[in-house]
Formats: C-alpha cells, structure tokens, sequence
C-alpha cells in the first residue's frame, strides 16, 4: 500500500489571510492563485502491517515535532475514511525551502493528501480532495486542480473548495521567484492570521475583495497583464497593510525583499510589464510575460541578498507518479 504525489507549490494572485472557522479552515475570502511549476514537493506515503510506528521525514531538512503531528493528524482523517488500522511512513522532498514564505504546506498537504488516499485505494473527485487538503492546510486545495485556480469561500466544509479557472498552458507568464531568506519564518501563516482581524484595515480589505477578485478573473480571461498586475499588487499590499497593523503585528519583509520590490518598480519605469507579489515572508515573486524572462532574470540575480532564483511557468495540479522515494 504505497504511492507517490508531485504537487506544485502555488502563487496567490487574491491572497488568503483570516479564516471564518479555524477547525476546518474555512477561509474569510476567495482566493485565486497559479501552480508553480518549478517550487513542486514529492511525497512518498506507505501504509503496513509491519510497521511499528509511524514515521515522517522530509529528506535534507529538519522536521519539528509540531510539523510531525500536523501531518499524521492529516494522515488520521485519512485513515478514518478508508477504516484503516495500519502505521504509515511518510516521505518527502521538496524543491525550494519551507517555512519561508513560498507556499510548502500548501504543496505538502497536496501531496500528502493524493499519495495518502491513493496509497488506502480511496477514490475521491478533484473536488473532494481539495476538500480534504484543505483541513491539512488550507492553501493545499489550490494546489491539486490545475493550472490557474480559485478557491471558494464558502461557509460549509463542503461548499468551501478549489477548482480550475484555465489549464496551465492557458498563458505563458512567468514567475521568477527570488529566495531572499531560507530560515524558517518565526510565526506561520497558520498562527499569523489568527488575529487578522484585529487590524483596523481588515475591514476595508473585505469590502474591497469582491471587486478585486472580479478584475483578476477579467485580466485571466483577457489575458491582461497590466490589468492582473496592478491588481495583484494592489492584493499583495493590501494584505501586508492588515498583517502590519494587526495585534501583534508582523513583518516579514526583510532588506533584500525591498531592494527587490524596488528593482519591479524600476523595470516598469523602462517600460516593461513586471509586477511583484509576496505570500507570508520575505521571498518576492516577480511576474512577467515570457517574452521579459531574460531581461528580469539577469537583473534580479544581481540584486544584493538574493539567494537563488527560481523561474517557473504556470504548472498542471497534483499528479500521482510511479518514482518512489523509497
């Protein structure tokens, strides 16, 4: 009883910050996010009668024991749904590091989510692993349809799901994701948007959302990069307004996040369509058309701070693959 997972990290176009329930994550707004085809994790899950414990390891990095219990406790609903009695061996890898920023546990519970059901013999629908990946974490459901996808609000577990907008070979844009800190953040995404509510701005965010989510899905179907990076941007910042002055406020720019924010700002004044948009951290995903990707690459590879750089074009959901981890 063994199977195999390939999930792609993902970049939130609309971003997810606050939640309407915290037991089964259920978010306070849509959201709209696009695969990323080169940020991708491999998750590698088995279930025996041989084993003797459960055991999780994520190969090159350390795992907490937080981390553990937050995956076999996803493990468990998967257990309870196929009526299974077995340990479980966990592994996986993943491109890029976690806890920095670049969207790990949405990959990760994606992965673990498809290899988990597919390794019990469950046959769930696109829309029902989406579901389940939510309550591992709940940027994980947008990691599993294709391409560009939106994740519903909803105000049930079941009504509160993600889905395709358009495949991944939609539009070729590029994100150029530039690592300005491989150090695990100090406060989770998870943690951190448990007190969005207390900014003065989180408010004036929720009014404005619909209408911004309108504008991404008319530059999606127009394929207006103008149009969508405006907009994203417009998200991005308005989400760090709310997290900035929320109690206790966090900041997770650090210097090299700004010197790249400033580096987008600089390309657009020579007249290239390039925008930035940033999840919970310090890491900068710049976005551009393809026909840019060079131009952009070589310049925010000069920048100071900038670790390593991943380009990534816009990638399919989670697929299941016969290459195991062990």
């Amino acid at each position: 009883m063994k199977a195999t997972a390939v999930a792609p990290a993902n970049i939130a176009f609309i971003k997810y910050w606050g939640k309407k329930d915290d037991t089964l994550r259920i978010p306070a707004n849509a959201s709209i996010s696009m695969n990323l085809s080169a940020a991708k994790t491999t998750t590698t899950v088995s279930f025996s009668q041989e084993f003797t414990s459960d055991t999780v390891v994520l190969v090159g990095e350390d795992i907490s024991k937080e981390e553990t219990q937050r995956v076999i406790a996803h493990i468990n609903r998967i257990r309870a749904r196929a009526h299974l009695h077995m340990f479980v061996n966990v592994m996986t890898k993943n491109t890029f590091p976690k806890g920095t920023g670049v969207a790990s546990s949405a990959s990760g519970f994606a992965a673990l989510t498809v290899a988990g059901c597919a390794a019990v013999g469950l046959s769930l629908s696109e829309k029902e692993l989406t579901i389940l990946a939510r309550m591992g974490s709940g940027s994980a459901c947008r990691s599993i349809p294709d391409g560009f996808v939106e994740w519903t609000d909803g105000n049930t577990s079941e009504d509160s799901y993600a889905h395709s907008l358009y495949t991944h070979d939609y539009w070729d844009i590029r994100d150029i994701l530039c690592i300005a800190e491989t150090k695990k953040k100090e406060t989770s995404s998870t943690k951190g948007m448990e007190f969005a509510s207390t900014s003065p701005h989180w408010e004036t965010r929720q009014k404005e959302l619909p209408e911004r989510i309108a504008r991404i899905k008319k530059a999606l179907k127009e394929k207006n990069l103008y149009l969508l990076g405006e907009t994203l941007e417009e998200d991005c910042l308005s989400m760090y307004k709310v997290m900035n002055t929320q109690k206790p406020p966090l900041f997770y720019w650090n210097r090299t996040t700004e010197e790249c924010v400033r580096a987008v700002k600089a390309f657009r004044t020579s007249g290239s369509l390039v925008y930035f948009t940033i999840d919970a951290g310090p890491n900068v995903h710049v976005i551009c058309e393809e026909k840019n990707q060079t131009y952009v690459l070589d310049r925010v590879k000069r920048i100071s701070g900038v670790q390593s750089v991943l380009v990534n074009t816009p990638s399919k959901g989670t697929v299941l693959v016969d290459d195991h981890l062990y």
